[in-house]
């Protein structure tokens, strides 16, 4: 899910009077064709070069794992097989979409990574400046819904029920490689890091002598965020239509697909998401996007450790709700600047 990049700021600095205090490293590559971005504490430039090498060939080896733009992935394997039988999955294959079923379920199917025809439709969509016609996008549907994709906890399996199905996980894979990334920064001992992967953010502890990091809160149009937040040991991720969207026949259309109708969102949003972990954050951004204010939050109140702050723009008309958790955040507002 790339949509709306939340903003990321260093707070505060390391302690120079301690004699051995851990120095600041940035580290920078594309990985699931975005911007991976990694600003970590170590002790010294050999140490984070190695650690963020780790962490980079953890979220690479994801995207082969999980890209449905590479035939040979596991993910496009295992749509090619729909119709037949069980598949076994990897690990990480099999915790995403366990995880992905959970949230099917919890949404009624507002968050469902089969959606793949109907996203694809839309892909050509913006391409070509044209609305799929409605005989399509019927055909499209009837190969999604997340009831046709059946797991098999025994055997750590799958299977897609018809033939023509496609998962698609955009709305969570790249919150699951930013955790694992951060994982894999903690295994060689870099505790203080952070890992921005397309505008998902998985925290760890925050920098020497700081509060938190400080995340900037992203706003519905763009311009310079308003809100920011002090956040460690935990995952943020925003959801909008702000970069990604096409504007056809006078009318704006998100990439973001409401998996229970196959119709692109119109409404214009932003959701931002603070969950324990960057998969969920990535997958809840996505499913209150679809679900809107009043039902996004109440999704949200009913996962542990979600918050989320969700703004809307409906026929001129922009709406601002907060989760019960959001409000119980550590916000800074900064003093307006001098004239």
């Amino acid at each position: 899910m790339l949509s709306g990049m939340i903003a990321t700021l260093l707070a505060g600095a390391a302690d120079t009077r301690a004699t051995e205090a851990p120095r600041r490293f940035e580290f920078a590559r594309t990985v699931m064709a975005a911007p991976m971005n990694l600003v970590l504490y170590a002790r010294d430039q050999e140490a984070a070069s190695r650690a963020a090498e780790a962490a980079f060939d953890r979220a690479r080896a994801i995207e082969g794992i999980m890209s449905d733009y590479d035939p040979a992935s596991e993910l496009s394997r295992l749509s090619a097989a729909g119709g037949g039988g069980f598949v076994p999955l990897s690990d990480d294959l099999w915790r995403v979409l366990s995880r992905s079923q959970e949230l099917a379920a919890a949404t009624e199917g507002a968050f469902d990574v089969t959606v793949g025809p109907c996203v694809e439709l839309w892909r050509r969509a913006r391409r070509m400046r044209q609305a799929p016609a409605a005989a399509e996008l019927a055909a499209a549907r009837a190969r999604c819904g997340y009831r046709l994709l059946a797991l098999d906890p025994h055997s750590r399996s799958a299977r897609l029920e018809r033939p023509g199905m496609s998962l698609d996980l955009g709305a969570i894979a790249k919150g699951y490689a930013a955790q694992e990334a951060l994982g894999a920064l903690e295994k060689l001992g870099i505790t203080r890091a952070l890992v921005d992967l397309g505008g998902d953010l998985a925290l760890g502890d925050p920098p020497p002598g700081a509060r938190g990091w400080r995340v900037a809160v992203a706003p519905l149009r763009d311009g310079v965020p308003s809100l920011y937040l002090w956040l460690s040991r935990c995952a943020a991720a925003t959801s909008g239509d702000a970069h990604r969207f096409a504007e056809i026949e006078g009318r704006r259309y998100s990439h973001i697909v409401d998996p229970r109708t196959g119709a692109a969102l119109t409404d214009r949003s932003c959701v931002t998401v603070v969950a324990p972990d960057a998969a969920s954050a990535d997958a809840l951004a996505t499913a209150v996007s679809v679900l809107g204010p009043e039902r996004g939050s109440a999704l949200l109140d009913g996962q542990a450790g979600a918050a989320g702050r969700i703004v809307r723009f409906t026929q001129g008309v922009e709406e601002i709700r907060e989760s019960a958790r959001w409000k119980a955040l550590p916000v800074f507002v900064p003093e307006p600047a001098a004239r």
